[in-house]
């Protein structure tokens, strides 16, 4: 848990709940690491690398009414960039026009997010300020974000300055594995087979 986390998320209602628990003395150690300092905090290799590798991740964004919106936001592996230890961005990607958190960003910058490794049952947690650049504003940015090969219109990009993060536990969390992820652990097996089946065919 990094340092500006709990100053957010531990709010006076969330510390009431956890005192009930019985969990308020421990979050409280973590609450007062900032002392008070307003940077944000810096993400480190660890999750730099976890982020990099996704091929999605959940964003929650604040409407108008005060609603959160959650989106799922997915690529190949590697549409999440890392841009400096502050700051990530993605290339937001055209799809049914809704605008849904673009148009809330207008209003409110504040986002969370969660990105998951399933078959690792790992999570990060992030909040952050996000902004929308526009294409015809800092093509060069869109461009570096786009990802080559890959069959989606680049609307916009969207850049994330971090402000504090927490991985947690593995609990509750399913292992689940993507049909990439399935077929690269069957690959041997099935080159081994076909190896058999041409060694007895040629018997």
């Amino acid at each position: 848990m990094s340092r500006q986390y709990g100053c957010i998320a531990f709010t006076d209602d969330v510390r009431g709940v956890q005192d009930e628990y019985g969990s308020s003395a421990f979050y409280d150690r973590m609450r007062r690491r900032a002392d008070g300092a307003e940077e944000s905090d810096p993400l480190g290799p660890n999750e730099a690398s976890f982020l990099t590798e996704r091929d999605g991740f959940y964003l929650s964004t604040v409407s108008q009414t005060g609603w959160p919106y959650v989106q799922f936001r997915g690529g190949p592996p590697g549409f999440l960039h890392v841009t400096d230890e502050h700051t990530i961005a993605w290339a937001d990607f055209k799809g049914n026009l809704q605008h849904v958190s673009t148009g809330n960003l207008v209003g409110d910058q504040r986002v969370a997010i969660i990105a998951v490794d399933y078959p690792r049952r790992r999570r990060l947690k992030l909040f952050g300020m996000a902004r929308v650049v526009r294409i015809q504003d800092d093509p060069e940015l869109a461009s570096s974000l786009a990802v080559p090969n890959y069959n989606a219109v680049v609307e916009a990009a969207i850049v994330v300055n971090v402000t504090a993060f927490d991985g947690n536990c593995p609990q509750h969390i399913p292992q689940r594995f993507t049909f990439a992820e399935i077929e690269a652990r069957i690959a041997p097996l099935r080159a081994r087979i076909e190896e058999l089946e041409r060694l007895v065919g040629t018997a």
